[in-house]
């Protein structure tokens, strides 16, 4: 029998009223197709913690379903860091996604504000403080981080994060199969024994894809950013030709020994259904 895949949804705290009414029935919609759990983004913007804390609270109560925050190094002290551990783990929480988080403009890690500079170090806190209580996720970048400063040094960070003491790691989102089972061999390689979770991006807006990847350093292969550049005015067709894209990757991944998917939803419940529903996903009985 094939091995258990894992999926899991991340949606980022509403930044508007509307967007946090609306909350709770994508939540539901997502749920109904009982994922292994949400993560939550760090803010909007990755500005504080609050809204974190908030969509955490409402996932839980509308989904019953595991709920993850992020939480990163750039601006926390020791203190802040352990008073939000401290509230998670009183809330039930049993999981965290660790990450650097973003620098501010003029800033490298090493000059970054906070008393934590590099998500390592933000793994080993929270091993330190709370032993084996949280499972950690850390970022993987097969394609290299985009402020790297070579792969072989990426790859240094990321073995840092793990031999802290991570449980998995869930990648940026990418386009290209190889680079993902290229970064697995690595690991492998490195005896860095660790799943690897594929972050997943439905396409739905070209402009905004082609932002994202800009920033996030996720290659558009050339034919793809083609068709989409030719499709942006026609919505329905972009749609359908992202999710045959997107499909095809997935189920690349999955067939090749992906222990799981990480959709990044951007609040959508509908791109994410129909891709879950073309891949003809296994809904996991509940618990």
């Amino acid at each position: 029998m094939a091995q258990e895949i894992h999926f899991s949804f991340e949606l980022f705290p509403p930044r508007t009223p509307e967007g946090w009414q609306k909350l709770p029935n994508l939540v539901q919609k997502l749920a109904s197709v009982r994922p292994a759990f949400f993560s939550v983004t760090h803010g909007a913007g990755g500005s504080d913690q609050h809204g974190t804390y908030e969509a955490i609270m409402q996932v839980v109560e509308h989904s019953g379903i595991e709920a993850a925050p992020h939480l990163t190094c750039v601006g926390s002290t020791r203190a802040n860091v352990a008073a939000l551990l401290a509230r998670y783990r009183e809330a039930g929480v049993r999981r965290i996604v660790a990450l650097r988080g973003d620098l501010p403009p003029g800033h490298d890690s090493a000059g970054a504000p906070g008393e934590f500079h590099y998500a390592n170090e933000l793994v080993s806190f929270i091993r330190e403080q709370h032993g084996e209580h949280f499972r950690i996720e850390v970022a993987a970048y097969p394609e290299m981080h985009p402020q790297g400063a070579s792969p072989a040094a990426d790859f240094e960070n990321f073995r840092r994060k793990a031999e802290a003491g991570a449980h998995a790691a869930i990648t940026q989102y990418f386009f290209n199969a190889d680079a993902y089972f290229d970064f697995v061999n690595r690991c492998e390689q490195a005896g860095l024994n660790i799943p690897v979770i594929a972050g997943i991006m439905p396409i739905t807006n070209f402009a905004q894809l082609a932002r994202f990847s800009a920033v996030c350093g996720a290659e558009i292969p050339r034919w793809i950013r083609l068709r989409l550049e030719q499709l942006q005015d026609d919505k329905p067709a972009l749609l359908d030709f992202g999710l045959d894209v997107i499909t095809q990757l997935s189920r690349t991944l999955l067939d090749n020994g992906a222990p799981g998917l990480h959709f990044y939803t951007l609040n959508q419940s509908e791109p994410t259904l129909r891709l879950w529903k073309n891949l003809a996903l296994p809904v996991p009985l509940a618990a």
